[in-house]
């Protein structure tokens, strides 16, 4: 082969590059164990390492975004009253914050940090499927146990195991959750027939959160700290179940999903001056219900999604936040990530770098 020729292969293999501006491309390196265990800078690598990890890193600053934003870093609104252009007010107001999750989240120990972010008041409104309410009641009357994903499903069905995933939830808890839901169900009749009141789901759920009066429960902690807990589907699951029954046994309740909807809708477009943040773990109803609620104020400002699920198939749950922005559900400013992982994984890591570490920061202050 001439030297002609193998200098016209070389041009074409080894291609000259361009010059990458490290600000817009910044170079990838990973944690350094060599520096010890420092879960600090271990969270603070990923964005440099790459992959679903950059992503998190990300997702980490979005979420670290509308927690430090105030309405004091924008420029006052020409509109803007006597009272919003007080400092002190304007340093007050936060970002609203919504959090989504579906029911395995909360039968998994994740339900342990939404717990911990209802109890320290980190989010303003919870939007989750039936299971993700009925599953906190009931393991505060019985435990859930890890199983294994192959368990053949006709041997747990003999021995009344539920198998959820890798979890598994003997047949007694919902007889435990039967038992105790039933005479909260005859009261709300009852007072809806002698105080004329209207339930709702989230009204349905915030009662719930009182009567179970456990620590363990972050529906316990939502009812104390006044953070509304929205459900359309309220009645997709074991909790539908018992209220079949009971129309049958005692017929009569009525739940309204006409007012929460309204309600849930206020949740965004009555935002005020404030921004609005949403983190959606897992994809279905609370998803679009979240995005949708948003979409009512010309988008939220900031989003960070986390689930496994795809958009080849044109499903909401696995599309992707531009698609979401094709609807005015996030604003074209914004800068929205999608971390495709397992909630399980990502969110204890997202919550330590975001919420838990300004929590404890702020305590040692």
């Amino acid at each position: 082969m001439d030297s002609e020729k193998l200098d016209d292969i070389r041009a074409v293999v080894l291609k000259p590059s361009e010059t990458l501006d490290e600000k817009s491309f910044p170079k990838i390196n990973g944690y350094d164990f060599n520096q010890g265990l420092d879960l600090t800078r271990l969270l603070d690598s990923m964005v440099s390492t790459g992959f679903q990890a950059s992503n998190l890193g990300d997702a980490i600053a979005v979420v670290n975004q509308m927690l430090d934003w105030r309405l004091s870093h924008e420029k006052p609104a020409e509109d803007s009253d006597e009272s919003e252009l007080d400092p002190t007010y304007r340093e007050s107001v936060k970002c609203k914050i919504f959090l989504g999750f579906t029911s395995n989240l909360v039968s998994s120990g994740i339900r342990d940090i939404f717990r911990f972010l209802t109890q320290h008041k980190m989010v303003d409104v919870i939007v989750t499927t039936a299971g993700g309410i009925e599953e906190d009641l009931i393991k505060c009357l019985a435990p859930t146990f890890r199983g294994e994903f192959y368990l053949p499903g006709t041997v747990l069905r003999s021995k009344g195991l539920n198998r959820i995933g890798n979890l598994l939830v003997p047949n007694d808890n919902y007889c435990k959750f039967e038992n105790w839901i039933v005479p909260i169900l005859d009261q709300m009749l009852k007072e809806q027939s002698a105080e004329n009141i209207v339930w709702t789901p989230s009204k349905v759920i915030s009662r719930l959160g009182k009567e179970i009066n456990d620590e363990s429960s972050y529906l316990y902690w939502a009812y104390k700290n006044n953070i509304p807990v929205y459900c359309p589907g309220l009645t997709d699951g074991s909790i539908g179940d018992m209220i079949y029954c009971h129309a049958i046994r005692n017929p009569g309740l009525i739940i309204d999903i006409v007012q929460d909807i309204r309600m849930m809708n206020g949740e965004a477009v009555h935002a005020g001056r404030s921004k609005t943040g949403v983190i959606i773990l897992g994809g279905g109803l609370p998803k679009h219900h979240i995005c949708n609620a948003n979409m009512m104020r010309n988008g939220t400002d900031f989003a960070v999604y986390i689930n496994t699920a795809q958009e080849f198939d044109g499903s909401d749950s696995g599309a992707r936040p531009d698609e979401a922005v094709s609807w005015g559900k996030i604003k074209g400013s914004a800068k929205p990530v999608k971390v495709h992982c397992d909630a399980t994984i990502a969110f204890p890591l997202l919550v330590a770098a975001t919420f838990a570490r300004k929590f404890h920061d702020g305590r040692s202050k």
